[in-house]
């Protein structure tokens, strides 16, 4: 009798613990921890200083060239150069404010992969037309599989159409939609993806969401959230990831 009391209680003990460690909001870095020395967005060295400050996850966004070469980089165009319409040749020397050369997604996935604990959160960027989009989600699937990082990779996307084909091709990895026009009705039911990535005002503006979130079970980031107060406010409505641009605030608050 007194061994099952203790196993009730352990079982009980572990359950908590559990439910506590699920419930601690987590952070993410926006386009990697840039705003400190030697740092860029979207940088190797933004990807390294994110694993140093021990947060969650690193955030990136991923572009495809003419010529099917997956790159690292927020915009749709840089130096004047349209990405989709420009040959890699003619990007890869482009240097970022850091000085660094401009990232190949496989370049990036190999630093990524030295940082086990570090969740890689990779944005596919919506592309002129569905043929590119499944082309670039391919694209980058494979990139992830071919070094064997299915674990690691968490995905977002504002395409509606690639968190689509990534449920399609990939549907045990983590994907979560961008895609503000769609309640979590719509992103369970039509998306069919894990977890919602609303920028933070629109949470404020329909703050019955986040419990439509919970009753369809999916996963609820808010984006870019940098002042205190607000990161502050949505620790305490119990989101489960903020990503920021400050996040060595994020953690301190978060703790």
């Amino acid at each position: 009798m007194k061994l099952r009391q203790i196993l009730s209680a352990a079982i009980i003990s572990l359950t908590m613990m559990s439910a506590t460690a699920f419930s601690q909001t987590k952070v993410i870095a926006h386009r990697g921890f840039w705003k400190c020395d030697g740092s860029a967005q979207n940088s190797i060295a933004s990807l390294r200083k994110a694993a140093e400050a021990k947060v969650y996850g690193s955030e990136f966004d991923v572009q495809l060239t003419s010529d099917g070469v997956a790159i690292v980089n927020h915009d749709g165009s840089i130096n004047g150069l349209v990405i989709c319409k420009t040959p890699f040749s003619q990007l890869k020397d482009i240097s970022l404010s850091n000085g660094e050369k401009i990232s190949t997604l496989e370049e990036y996935l190999i630093e990524g992969k030295k940082h086990k604990k570090l969740k890689l959160i990779l944005e596919i960027k919506s592309h002129p037309t569905k043929e590119m989009e499944t082309q670039v989600t391919k694209e980058v699937v494979d990139l992830v599989k071919k070094h064997k990082m299915k674990k690691q990779v968490e995905y977002i996307s504002f395409s509606p159409y690639i968190c689509q084909e990534l449920h399609r091709i990939t549907p045990k990895s983590k994907i979560a939609s961008l895609a503000s026009e769609y309640d979590p009705d719509m992103v369970k039911n039509e998306l069919k993806v894990s977890g919602v990535d609303y920028q933070y005002g629109l949470l404020k503006k329909n703050p019955n969401w986040l419990s439509q979130c919970r009753k369809n079970k999916l996963s609820v980031n808010v984006w870019t959230v940098n002042n205190p107060k607000d990161i502050e406010e949505y620790i305490k409505m119990g989101v489960d990831f903020i990503t920021t641009d400050e996040p060595l605030k994020a953690l301190e608050l978060s703790k």
